[in-house]
């Protein structure tokens, strides 16, 4: 092909493009349904009994890329318990100024405790609003589950919760926001929660 016409070839796409008729939705009227695996705002989900399957153990903050997710774990006790193990997430926050919704947080924790919903109305005028707490995150108590602190009521170790896990396979995918299921978290900057950071991205 000469040279003078590598220029019109690398305008071929452009030009396929420009005939087609454009896809165009109404959108905030018209809503289409996202991809089944979409990648949206974040949940920490629960088990069964209501415990959070979150142990505070800040895998998916050092995961995270644009370091948007502060955890603190604090230790369960006997007579307060929040999850299964010996730890659990007492502060939990992520910043979505920061968030660049990939994913890697989910995929580093241990427990499935956090996953991804089909929500993407994240959008807000006020940047404190956009870093959401823990209280935010949680999944709500679904019927049969008891708000923690409680005993453990699926066994008598956190192993007896891990093997319920592997036995109830993927279930708490990475999904819609109603299923009930874990969480966790992420350090930020110099170890400080966001809001002392002001909230900038």
């Amino acid at each position: 092909m000469p040279d003078f016409l590598n220029s019109v070839k690398g305008f071929g796409v452009t030009f396929h493009q420009m005939f087609k008729k454009v896809d165009t939705v109404q959108y905030p009227e018209e809503k289409r349904p996202t991809a089944p695996r979409f990648h949206g705002r974040h949940q920490l989900n629960r088990w069964p009994d209501g415990l959070e399957k979150c142990i505070g153990c800040e895998l998916c903050a050092w995961a995270c890329p644009a370091d948007a997710i502060y955890v603190e774990g604090a230790d369960n006790t006997e007579a307060e318990r929040y999850s299964p193990g010996e730890r659990y997430g007492s502060v939990y926050q992520i910043n979505y100024l920061r968030c660049i919704l990939c994913g890697l947080c989910i995929e580093a924790c241990p427990t499935r405790a956090l996953t991804m919903t089909n929500e993407y109305e994240l959008a807000d005028d006020n940047r404190e609003s956009l870093i959401w707490t823990k209280e935010q995150l949680v999944a709500p108590l679904q019927p049969g589950m008891e708000a923690p602190p409680h005993p453990m009521r699926l066994g008598e170790t956190e192993r007896d919760y891990y093997l319920l896990g592997r036995a109830s396979g993927p279930s708490d995918k990475t999904r819609p926001a109603e299923p009930a299921d874990g969480g966790e978290a992420r350090q930020s900057g110099e170890g400080q929660p966001m809001e002392s950071q002001g909230g900038a991205p």
